[in-house]
């Protein structure tokens, strides 16, 4: 198959591509490489997935998913089986201060992959979503099936709409798509915006740590080989039609229209302080903790259930959190040596 993986320079997606290419598949890769993060470490990533036995198999293209008829002529000349989509502009805080960029990326970028599934009969669309959609929801653990109409950041309302805008596609046009929304997402190669990486570097460098809501934060961490297993699985698993689906009595999670939304995450929701205590002992250095209040836009704990994407493609993530981070400390160590 030859297999689309947008945002294929970030986090998820340099992982994803590398175990496509394991599994033999032809891969293409698009990244605008923008300076949200570090633009090294994006082409250090690309770097990594050409560096894979298989890299014949690999091409990467710098563009920008916004851009509609560079998109419409990239899914035009390649003809994609499947697509991957994973790029988007991420973050719940930089959305408070950059509503435009998530507008540009999430909303209007998100219309050009569609469309571009659309025009060129692609068999699947496999994206992200966010476990940010749950919002102002505090019913744990987050269930497919609970409503997720009030959003508490940009971020989490273009991550809906991506939802929505799937839905319309599988509707009209039988577009088969899936929405996976991620829960805490770490290991080697991660998001240094992320807490994982922010920790590891200010303890590493012995400096103080800001840690919000007082530490009392749980958060669903999930490992990322965890993810790309379930990201691929999901993928090769196509939408259907849910023939069960009562119009009267909806299920949000599915549709009479070949659309399926699935969490994806550990299962085991950790408090952030633990989390730390674990990064601590990997490290081997305490860390000095500035505990703050809660900050605009944050949900206080994230907790995933995973039941119908066991019952989907039996997803089963089983890397313990003393082993994931001991594999992400290790990578920092290395990498930033």
């Amino acid at each position: 198959m030859k297999i689309l993986v947008t945002g294929a320079a970030g986090f998820i997606g340099s992982h994803t591509s590398r175990a496509l290419l394991g599994m033999g598949e032809t891969v293409v890769g698009i990244d605008n490489i923008n300076d949200y993060y570090s633009t090294e470490l994006k082409e250090a990533r690309v770097d990594w997935v050409n560096s894979h036995e298989n890299a014949k198999a690999f091409t990467f293209y710098k563009m920008d998913i916004a851009d509609r008829d560079a998109m419409a002529t990239l899914f035009a000349e390649q003809k994609f089986d499947k697509v991957i989509h994973l790029a988007a502009q991420a973050g719940v805080r930089f959305s408070i201060t950059n509503p435009h960029a998530y507008v540009d990326s999430n909303l209007v970028g998100f219309v050009n992959i569609l469309e571009g599934c659309r025009h060129n009969k692609v068999q699947h669309l496999c994206y992200a979503s966010s476990s940010s959609v749950y919002g102002a929801n505090e019913s744990m653990p987050f269930s497919v099936e609970d409503n997720v109409d009030h959003p508490v950041s940009l971020y989490a309302a273009s991550k809906k709409a991506n939802e929505l805008m799937a839905h319309t596609y599988s509707h009209l046009y039988g577009l088969p798509t899936t929405g996976l929304r991620f829960f805490t997402v770490y290991g080697p190669w991660g998001r240094p915006d992320m807490a994982p990486f922010i920790f590891t570097k200010a303890i590493n460098d012995n400096q103080a740590i800001d840690v919000y809501n007082f530490g009392n934060h749980r958060r669903d961490f999930t490992y990322i080989d965890d993810i790309v297993e379930g990201v691929i699985q999901t993928t090769l698993h196509t939408a259907t039609a849910d023939q069960t689906w009562d119009p009267k009595a909806p299920k949000l999670s599915t549709s009479k229209a070949p659309w399926r939304i699935y969490n994806i995450g550990a299962q085991t929701p950790v408090h952030l302080l633990t989390f730390i205590e674990t990064l601590e002992k990997a490290l081997g250095k305490t860390a000095q903790k500035n505990l703050l209040p809660m900050q605009p836009g944050d949900v206080p704990d994230t907790y995933a259930d995973v039941e119908s994407l066991v019952e989907a493609i039996d997803y089963r993530p089983s890397t313990p959190l003393d082993k994931g981070i001991s594999e992400f400390v290790t990578w920092y160590k290395d990498y930033y040596q």
